[in-house]
């Protein structure tokens, strides 16, 4: 089975003349250095493991087995179906599958250790065992740091079985197979559910959420490219998503931000960041930049 079946999004038409574009790009909060709320997975939800043959689930389950996509979701979807027709005057940029749907960055407090890992399969593992890293699976256990202190140390030998990430039909998903949480921060998945973009997400073991849709993406940049080049820029930081292992961040926690905690992971979605940098080239600005870490 393909597990990338083809998922057909609407082109952003981008005005040929945008007005005034700048000489250089303007400054990006990417929340590398905020101090983020917090909030757990919710209780009382359903949530069940799913074996790679079926379609993953939707982003929480109600009790009544209904999705729950709040804040706007269905309003997004409904926007996608039923617009107008483009103006003449512009051109369609479309989106286009990479090779590579995401790369993936270790760290261990504020230093990146080992290479970035480049994702071609539709699912994959980040665990903390020994093993030789492959396709569908970054092994961080085999990883030397020779700064490594010994509360990393630690840390690591409790990331287990990690986390899980599925990207199919278009969404991203990530389940803690790990004995300990997880901690998410996902301004995509926090935008859904009403949240501030920077907030962080505890995720129990044995919990899946959608961190990410590429529908909803692409709504928010269809109406954003008609807000100029700075709106559509800021869209970049919904495509980067931090994940910490075993010790949690933000204003409920002893380390407030990312770079205090002891072994986390940095996602770059390589699909919409490309998007949005063949958007942002045709409205006339300089690329876009991977991170605010590299």
């Amino acid at each position: 089975m393909d597990f990338f079946y083809c998922l057909v999004l609407p082109p952003i038409y981008v005005p040929r003349n945008t007005g005034e574009v700048p000489s250089q790009l303007p400054p990006l909060d990417d929340y590398i250095n905020s101090v983020p709320e917090n909030t757990e997975f919710p209780l009382g939800l359903e949530n069940r493991n799913f074996p790679l043959s079926d379609t993953p689930p939707p982003g929480y389950m109600s009790e009544d087995g209904d999705s729950q996509e709040q804040n706007g979701t269905e309003n997004m979807d409904a926007a996608l179906i039923s617009s107008p027709s483009p103006p003449l005057d512009v051109q369609p940029v479309t989106y286009t599958e990479p090779a590579f749907w995401c790369s993936i960055s270790y760290y261990e407090l504020n230093t990146r250790v080992g290479e970035t890992f480049h994702a071609s399969q539709p699912s994959l593992t980040v665990d903390g065992f020994t093993d030789p890293s492959s396709s569908e699976r970054f092994c961080l256990g085999l990883l030397s740091n020779v700064n490594r202190n010994s509360v990393v140390e630690q840390t690591r030998r409790h990331i287990g079985r990690g986390v899980r990430l599925y990207y199919i039909g278009g969404e991203v998903f990530a389940e803690c197979l790990s004995d300990s949480s997880i901690f998410v921060q996902s301004p995509n998945c926090n935008q859904r559910y009403g949240w501030h973009p920077a907030t962080v997400c505890k995720i129990p073991p044995g919990c899946n959420l959608k961190i990410f849709n590429n529908q909803e993406f692409a709504a928010l940049l269809a109406q954003s490219v008609s807000q100029g080049f700075e709106a559509v820029y800021q869209l970049t930081r919904m495509c980067t998503i931090r994940m910490s292992f075993v010790k949690g961040w933000g204003a409920e926690y002893r380390r407030q931000t990312v770079t205090s905690t002891p072994c986390w992971i940095e996602l770059h979605l390589n699909g919409p960041l490309q998007w949005l940098d063949r958007v942002l080239t045709q409205m006339g600005t300089p690329r876009i930049p991977c991170s605010s870490m590299s």
